[in-house]
This record gives C-alpha cells, sequence and structure tokens, in this order.
C-alpha cells in the first residue's frame, strides 16, 4: 500500500547513462590490460581483465549525472533550483533540440548536455537575482521531464 502523502508529489528520475556503444568502447580496456599480464600468467590475466572491465563500466554508469524533481526542486547532477524560479518547459526532439544545443545555446544558461542523448528541456529562469538565465538539460524523455516541472509548480 502505498502512502497517499508520497503518491501525490509529482517526480522524475533519469540518470544520464552513456550509450551502449560507449559502455563497449569502456569495456575493451579489459583485453588491453589481459595482454599486459598475459607473460604473468593466462589465468591472471583473464581475471584482471574482467575486472577492469566491470570496474570501468560500473564507474561510467554510477559517474552518470541523474536528473530528477522531486520536492518542488529540479536537480540536474549536482545543481538544483526550486521550480517557482522556473519558467515554461520547452520540449525538443530532433533538428529542434539540436539547434538548442548548438547555435540557440544561451551563453548565460546553464547546461546538462550529453551526447548519444538525443532529448532536450529548456527551461527559463526566472530568478533576477540569478546570473543564469535558462537551464539546457538532456534527457531521453523530454515530454516527461518537461511535464514533471509543470506538475511540480502546481
Amino acid at each position: 500500500m502505498q502512502n497517499p502523502a508520497t503518491a501525490a508529489r509529482p517526480r522524475y528520475r533519469e540518470r544520464l547513462a552513456p550509450s551502449l556503444w560507449l559502455l563497449v568502447t569502456v569495456a575493451l580496456a579489459g583485453p588491453m590490460v589481459s595482454l599486459i599480464f598475459v607473460p604473468v600468467g593466462s589465468t591472471v590475466a583473464l581475471v584482471l581483465g574482467a575486472l577492469v572491465s566491470a570496474a570501468l563500466v560500473l564507474a561510467v554508469i554510477g559517474l552518470a549525472p541523474v536528473v530528477s524533481v522531486e520536492d518542488g526542486v529540479l536537480r540536474a547532477g549536482r545543481a538544483h533550483i526550486d521550480v517557482t524560479h522556473l519558467g515554461e518547459p520547452l520540449a525538443l526532439d530532433g533538428a529542434d533540440a539540436r539547434h538548442a544545443r548548438g547555435p540557440g545555446l544561451p551563453a548565460r544558461g546553464w547546461h546538462l548536455i550529453r551526447g548519444g542523448i538525443d532529448g532536450l528541456v529548456v527551461v527559463p529562469n526566472l530568478d533576477d537575482a540569478d546570473p543564469v538565465v535558462a537551464w539546457t538539460i538532456s534527457t531521453r524523455t523530454p515530454d516527461r521531464l518537461a511535464a514533471a516541472i509543470r506538475a511540480a509548480k502546481g
């Protein structure tokens, strides 16, 4: 049974993990380590190679930034802002997202952009005391993130 108080709050959470191809590329460090340790022994080389591959893949996934909207706060990586300071979020994908990541990127904005993630949400910052004019955040589900920000604003 869910707690009605926590079920009513809007929530969104996404880890911006790297693509499968990047994980495979990182995992290729393991066979390279194995080749270095073959003179010591083939068993040692295989074990060390497997451990290095596993450790690197877990580190890349574990250190990936998280985007979340919880308790009225938007968190993107290490940064956070209260949603009351935010304007209307704009969910983008395709050519619009490419433009927003390139020539449309605000110079005084805060950016959490990850390669391999096509979707993007741009949220204006309405706080006059804050020098950041907008937040630009990569996301695989731009519509869901924009909806969570709107819902958290009330």
